[in-house]
């Protein structure tokens, strides 16, 4: 019962995701050749509502679900990181046809070739967590 709102949320996120047309390979193959503003339209309209959310926890101090003050940092640790960071989530979408939300959501909609892409993104958070201490942070 104490997760029942996050499965909630869940099946609202995938809905949501499925109807845009988020999750179609072939609408990610547009926005990856420049052929279509759709996909860039949502996640624009996702960046500009994020920005908007987090002005809004900072302005009017905002507290969590928990009851708890949010915490927002603001340290910058540089943008050669990011762009790293960026460009290997980029390659792994474009290769794959979908980001971590959409995968999952992917294998509800029947498209279970998606497990071998799910099985892919777990070794190489494995991966990540055995060498996480010999890379540059």
């Amino acid at each position: 019962m104490k997760f029942l709102k996050f499965l909630l949320v869940g099946i609202f996120f995938g809905i949501v995701l499925v109807k845009s047309e988020a999750v179609s390979w072939y609408r990610i193959y547009e926005m990856f050749k420049f052929q279509a503003f759709h996909m860039y339209g949502i996640i624009g309209s996702a960046v500009f509502l994020g920005a908007l959310f987090i002005w809004l926890f900072k302005k009017y101090k905002l507290k969590s679900i928990e009851g708890k003050t949010m915490d927002l940092a603001t340290k910058d640790k540089g943008v050669a990181r990011y762009i790293l960071g960026g460009t290997i989530f980029g390659l792994g979408w474009a290769l794959a046809g979908a980001c971590p939300g959409p995968m999952y959501i992917l294998v509800g909609t029947g498209v279970f070739s998606m497990l071998i892409v799910i099985a892919g993104a777990l070794l190489g958070t494995f991966a990540y967590g055995l060498l996480m201490k010999k890379l540059p942070h």
